[in-house]
This record gives structure tokens, C-alpha cells and sequence, in this order.
């Protein structure tokens, strides 16, 4: 009977949190939305732009993700690049700055990297439905 009551409590204060996180989350702005997904996007995989917009309740947005991305303060320390595009690639210019941060950044995690390509079949992440129900409340 006691363990019941415990199981009991456990569901009520799990439904408390996720509600807290709800009313939280619909109030944060759409690019504060996008550097949340960003930041979750576990270490040795990546996200499309385009997922990252749908996940963030942007669907057709991927343009804006990277936007948000570069006005992203550098306190958020936000880990960008896991974030590519669809094909796959980095999406700098091969050869710049930004390309070889990017390509050394992902492959200091682990991730594969042949000339900007990276297999998303092999490192997109695909969040659980824990993940989904729980963490994107949006």
C-alpha cells in the first residue's frame, strides 16, 4: 500500500514538473526556443537546421535557425556546431575559419567528418519519446 501511495506522489509531482516546464517554455521567444533545442542536442551528434526549427515548433524555419544561431550571445556557449544542414555538410564555405572550427569541433566529439560530410544515418539524433514528451514541451 505504501509503495502505491509513493507511485502516487511520484506521478503527481512528475506532472507538477512537466507543467512548470510548459508554462515556462511557451513564454520563451522562437529563438530562445531554437539555442534550447541546440543546447540539447547530445554530445557526437548533429541536428539539420530543419529539424532543429521543427523541434522548436518552427516548421519551414531552417533559415531562421541559422539566424538564430549567429545572434546567439557567446555567454549561452551554445554547442552550434552540432547543427548542419540536410545534405549533411557544414554549411561554411569550404577552407574558412568557421568550416575548420566546425569540422574540428565535430570530430573532437567523435563525429566523422570527410570533407564537410557528415553521415546523418550514423550521428543525427533522434530524441526518444521520454525526450520528446518530457524536455519539448513546445
Amino acid at each position: 500500500m505504501a509503495a502505491i501511495f509513493l507511485l502516487s506522489v511520484a506521478n503527481t509531482q512528475l506532472t507538477l514538473l512537466k507543467d512548470a516546464i510548459w508554462k515556462h517554455m511557451t513564454k520563451l521567444t522562437p529563438m530562445e526556443r531554437i539555442w534550447f533545442i541546440v543546447n540539447i542536442i547530445p554530445q557526437g551528434t548533429v541536428l539539420p537546421y530543419g529539424i532543429v526549427a521543427d523541434l522548436a515548433g518552427l516548421p519551414g524555419r531552417a533559415r531562421y535557425v541559422s539566424r538564430a544561431l549567429k545572434l546567439a550571445p557567446e555567454t549561452l556557449a551554445l554547442p552550434w556546431h552540432r547543427v548542419i544542414n540536410s545534405q549533411g555538410r557544414i554549411s561554411f564555405a569550404k577552407n574558412t575559419e568557421p568550416f575548420q572550427t566546425q569540422q574540428e569541433l565535430l570530430r573532437l566529439e567523435g563525429i566523422t567528418v570527410n570533407v564537410g560530410k557528415i553521415s546523418l544515418s550514423q550521428y543525427q539524433w533522434k530524441p526518444d519519446l521520454a525526450t520528446l514528451v518530457m524536455t519539448l514541451p513546445f
